[in-house]
């Protein structure tokens, strides 16, 4: 099995540029980066102070081991009663990820999270948006090999955004289906 830049540059850069008739190597479509965020606004909402510390620090945590990289927490812009939310409050966590990290991060996760996901049929057409960039969301951080079920305290679900540089959705199904992405035909 070609690991993710070697399966890029030897089998989707050639067919791309069959394909679509480029005549440079670098006008071929890449990924240029991957985005992973989480919210955890429900479970703060009714928390203390105290509680919401340690639910912010465990899935920081979790976010940090899956992509290898420090999150930066995401804080509510205004506050809303119904919701139990403050001005300020950390309701979520993103992660950018950029060369070798993003690499690793797509590696891992067309080999073994998708695949590990619970009723995963393969990525839907609708996911892919018009500029091709692609959004994909987990249910459970736990299909990651790096989080132990055992001593994971939460399950919560991620929101990966995949960021290429196609100018349209067809070269970007053609570029996530040449780089090993199950994505569904119909």
């Amino acid at each position: 099995m070609l690991r993710f830049k070697e399966r890029y540059q030897k089998e989707a850069v050639p067919k791309m540029m069959e394909r679509f008739g480029y005549k440079n190597v670098m006008a071929v479509p890449r990924i240029e980066k991957v985005f992973v965020n989480t919210g955890f606004g429900r479970l703060v909402a009714g928390a203390t102070g105290d509680e919401q510390k340690k639910i912010c620090q465990s899935i920081l945590e979790d976010l940090a081991l899956i992509c290898g990289q420090k999150p930066v927490l995401t804080l509510s812009k205004k506050s809303i009663a119904s919701f139990k939310l403050r001005k300020g409050m950390a309701i979520g966590a993103k992660v950018t990820l950029r060369g070798k990290r993003m690499e690793d991060f797509v590696d891992r996760l067309i080999r073994i999270a998708l695949p590990r996901s619970r009723d995963f049929q393969g990525i839907s057409l609708k996911s892919i948006d018009k500029e091709g960039n692609l959004t994909v969301g987990l249910k459970e951080q736990i299909t990651f090999p790096e989080i132990s079920p055992e001593h994971t305290k939460r399950v919560f679900g991620l929101e990966v955004i995949i960021v290429t540089t196609a100018k349209n959705k067809e070269e970007g199904t053609e570029l996530f289906r040449l780089l090993g992405f199950p994505i569904k035909l119909s």
